[in-house]
């Protein structure tokens, strides 16, 4: 009857220390790529204290840096990242030309050219000969990256003004922190400009915009949040909480009560003197749009990627709401109001 009693005990223990074991399963190790901070990066990663409620206990945070998106997808393939910040146009490259179909849009991360918020801005120097598109025949323009999000508004631009790249103007690449030299060297006409460079106190003094990517090609769902189809499944509930600990982010950082300190935060990350931030970080009118729920424009995407194939870009149309799975970010969104 004892050993009775003690077999039974050491089994009720045995379940006892398993479930509490699984209660304390280890936190799911997200692994997400971004290019800019403050743009596309995880505004999780600054370190600022109180923001999660999940960080730590359901998933961690590994954010891992690149130069763009384009390599994205090479990590993406590789299983060396889960998550990945991708423009439109890294994304649709992903899924058509590189037989990605695995891959699904979780949420949004900015957009261009939203009524009221900043858009991607084209300059040529003040006291330059450019005064209309049509004056760049025969010169050059700097992209940086043929097939890019802002290459393709560029290309889409000068088509509609009878320009083709090789045939009466030259696109050469020039990665964005050296837009401003290769401008003012007179070495390019016009370069592509983004936040924060395109707020840069001496590159306003010399250069203005000639158009913008919104007169391009209108409203433009830059950047989406991805991951395949099989990381989700596996860590539903892990990546729910990711995006609303990311979601109570983006509202504290979008609270003008915040600026200053927000200034301060990204500012002290980039290196950078906080002039370069401070009028227009976050705020409406100076910044892109990041919606407040985490939701993307399908249908701005949709119309970002037909364009993307009509200059022959993708091998064939791609039908956006198939690769979209936003149950998570509605979820997320919900916990948050």
């Amino acid at each position: 009857m004892h050993l009775g009693r003690l077999a039974a005990g050491l089994i009720a223990g045995a379940f006892t220390f398993a479930a509490a074991t699984a209660g304390q399963a280890e936190p799911v190790k997200l692994r997400q790529g971004w290019v800019v901070p403050g743009a596309d990066a995880p505004l999780l990663m600054f370190g600022k204290q109180g923001l999660t409620k999940h960080e730590g206990q359901s998933y961690t945070l590994d954010a891992i840096h690149f130069n763009g998106t384009p390599p994205m997808i090479t990590a993406l393939g590789a299983g060396e990242i889960d998550i990945a910040a991708l423009a439109y146009s890294t994304f649709a490259l992903a899924v058509e030309n590189g037989g990605m179909s695995n891959l699904r849009i979780l949420g949004d991360v900015f957009q261009d050219g939203v009524p009221g918020y900043y858009t991607n801005e084209y300059m040529v120097l003040k006291d330059g000969p450019i005064k209309t598109v049509e004056d760049l025949k025969g010169k050059v323009a700097a992209s940086n990256g043929a097939g890019s999000a802002v290459d393709m508004a560029m290309r889409a631009m000068f088509r509609k003004h009878g320009l083709e790249d090789k045939k009466n103007v030259t696109i050469i690449e020039v990665a964005f922190p050296n837009m401003k030299a290769t401008l003012a060297d007179h070495k390019v006409d016009i370069i592509s400009s983004v936040r924060p460079f395109s707020a840069d106190p001496e590159l306003l003094k010399i250069a203005h915009p000639l158009f913008t990517q919104k007169d391009a090609i209108g409203t433009s769902q830059m950047i989406i949040l991805v991951a395949s189809q099989s990381f989700i499944q596996k860590n539903r509930a892990a990546v729910v909480d990711y995006l609303e600990d990311s979601l109570r982010a983006l509202h504290w950082y979008s609270d003008p009560a915040n600026h200053n300190e927000v200034v301060k935060i990204l500012a002290d990350f980039a290196k950078a003197p906080p002039d370069r931030y401070q009028s227009w970080l976050f705020t409406k009118g100076g910044d892109f749009f990041h919606d407040p729920e985490g939701l993307p424009d399908l249908v701005a995407l949709q119309r970002n990627i037909d364009l993307q194939q009509e200059l022959g870009f993708l091998k064939a149309k791609l039908d956006v709401k198939k690769y979209a799975d936003l149950s998570l970010a509605e979820e997320a969104a919900k916990r948050v109001k």
